[in-house]
């Protein structure tokens, strides 16, 4: 009976070994001016519908001990595309699917989306912000799924809906945009 337990215990471990994600940084910086710390770029939004593309992309900040979130959105079409724009006022909300609501505030500058044209002369915006997480809230992304996150631009609302898997089409691998925060969030926690 005790080689049962001793085996179960074993596969466990192992199993819990291979199901923790790499931390991947693209900044880690530590000199006279402070520390910095970003994780690589992760999609957890892609719509493609008619020409028209959006894709989000979270990577995870440090700065000098405060946590934060780098956004970017990239939206693609032929047609001409609006700007959006964050300003004091814009939020991220995160809803999880405990139920629980997480609020990141900008913690950037104002900036509106650049308008860029690609070789084949295809119209492209792209918007970066910084928001920051709150001390109170920001530990229940640890233990529970994103099912849908809204972002507050300056002058409009937009709502992405959060996949639980989905392989995309910029690069061809899997994303597993809800659980994002409870694989990657440890990685700028130490330290």
């Amino acid at each position: 009976m005790s080689k049962q337990i001793v085996l179960a215990l074993l596969l466990l471990t192992t199993v819990s070994a291979l199901a923790q994600k790499p931390c991947e940084f693209d900044s880690d910086i530590n000199d006279t001016i402070g520390t910095y710390k970003t994780t690589k770029q992760y999609i957890i939004f892609e719509r493609s519908f008619a020409g028209n593309s959006t894709n989000i992309f979270f990577s995870l900040t440090k700065t000098n001990g405060i946590l934060g979130l780098e956004v970017q959105v990239l939206q693609r079409s032929n047609d001409f595309i609006k700007a959006n724009c964050l300003d004091k006022n814009s939020k991220i909300y995160l809803q999880l699917q405990n139920g629980k609501i997480v609020s990141l505030i900008n913690g950037g500058e104002d900036s509106c989306s650049t308008l860029l044209r690609d070789d084949q002369n295809r119209n492209n915006r792209v918007l970066t912000g910084s928001f920051l997480f709150s001390k109170e809230n920001y530990q229940d992304l640890k233990t529970s799924p994103v099912t849908f996150m809204r972002i507050q631009y300056a002058g409009e609302t937009m709502d992405y809906p959060f996949r639980t898997a989905f392989i995309a089409e910029l690069d061809k691998v899997l994303y597993e945009p809800g659980e994002y925060f409870m694989n990657y969030i440890k990685c700028i926690e130490a330290n």
